[in-house]
């Protein structure tokens, strides 16, 4: 009898979540009440309480389900012999299974398009900010090891390269999110991929300048003499 109790706790957890995906996916976060969830998934306000303390804590839950961009995609050993590898593989798997998975598009589509930075929304954005900051020191570690055996330049200036790559990742993303389609993210993202890796490895606008000197833009040539 407990069993079947606590199967019966679980298939309600379940049934809230995935009440909220389908509330927070059309009417965004900060709008819809658990009431409304409540309704949708068939059970009482109090029967959501009784799993979530509030809608930030069922927001968390749904993270939670997948992971937030930063955390699945940055989740390499710290001492990788391959930090590059480690890297490209899981920004590799992360367009993939976004584009495969029909939950884990809804969630992050929630996450990146549907979740409003308003004061409402306080605990919910203070979430999303503790993910993207962990996010970034595993980031940073990959990128750092890639520095130290020698699949990046010894000068790439880290602390410039770790947002440029950050903003790449979650750009194409946020583009797909937005008009899934317009094209197969698994395929551009195996080049945007690429093309990312490779200006890490050549542009001189992301080395570490030494004191006083700066990288200068050419004289555009105006086709004349």
């Amino acid at each position: 009898m407990a069993k079947r109790t606590k199967e019966d706790a679980l298939e309600t957890r379940e049934k809230i979540l995935d009440a909220a995906i389908e509330v927070f996916d059309r009417r965004g976060v900060s709008r819809p009440s658990l009431t409304e969830i409540a309704q949708l998934a068939g059970v009482t306000r109090g029967a959501v309480y009784g799993h979530f303390q509030n809608k930030a804590d069922l927001f968390s839950a749904l993270a939670d389900r997948i992971q937030l961009p930063d955390e699945s995609l940055c989740q390499a050993p710290d001492h990788s012999c391959d930090p590059i590898g480690e890297l490209r593989n899981r920004w590799l798997f992360l367009y993939r299974e976004v584009m495969s998975n029909e939950q884990w598009r809804r969630i992050f589509a929630i996450i990146l398009l549907r979740c409003e930075w308003v004061p409402e929304n306080g605990e919910i954005n203070q979430r999303c900010s503790e993910g993207h900051a962990e996010g970034t020191v595993r980031l940073r570690t990959l990128i750092e090891g890639a520095v130290a055996v020698g699949q990046l330049p010894a000068d790439l200036d880290v602390e410039m390269a770790v947002p440029v790559v950050h903003a790449s990742i979650i750009g194409l993303l946020q583009e797909w999110l937005m008009n899934p389609e317009a094209f197969n993210i698994a395929e551009i993202g195996a080049r945007h991929v690429e093309a990312t890796l490779e200006m890490l490895e050549k542009s001189p606008h992301l080395r570490r300048l030494s004191s006083g000197n700066t990288v200068t833009n050419p004289e555009p040539t105006s086709g004349t003499e």
